[in-house]
């Protein structure tokens, strides 16, 4: 039998620990849990992100072979929502594969996340 685990927290590394943190804070509504130079996080007590200092971390190429993960989240509004996100620091990147059904973003440090629209 396989030990089952249970999920604690997704950790990105990045430059800036707090500067990431306070940019996903804003994204997610989560409250920041705990901040540093060198590691922060955010969470609301089932979902955790952790930002982990890795100063010589490069952000992939998009579209490119070398990207890792990205993360999905969820809005009511995507048009709202992609220019919400680019007030707070994000960027577009020019390839956008979603058709016109989602928007791919990146975080201030080039980590790449894209904007869903929930279904009714």
């Amino acid at each position: 039998m396989t030990t089952t685990a249970k999920f604690l927290a997704v950790n990105i590394d990045c430059a800036d620990p707090r500067g990431l943190a306070e940019f996903y804070s804003k994204v997610f509504g989560y409250e920041v849990q705990y901040a540093e130079d060198t590691y922060a996080g955010i969470g609301d007590g089932t979902m955790n992100i952790y930002f982990q200092q890795n100063p010589d971390r490069r952000p992939s190429t998009w579209p490119g072979p070398d990207k890792q993960f990205h993360l999905d989240v969820l809005v009511p509004d995507v048009a709202q929502a992609v220019e919400d996100y680019l007030k707070l620091g994000a960027s577009k990147p020019d390839f956008q594969p979603g058709e016109g059904r989602w928007v791919v973003l990146a975080d201030p440090e080039g980590h790449l996340f894209c904007v869903c629209p929930q279904k009714d």
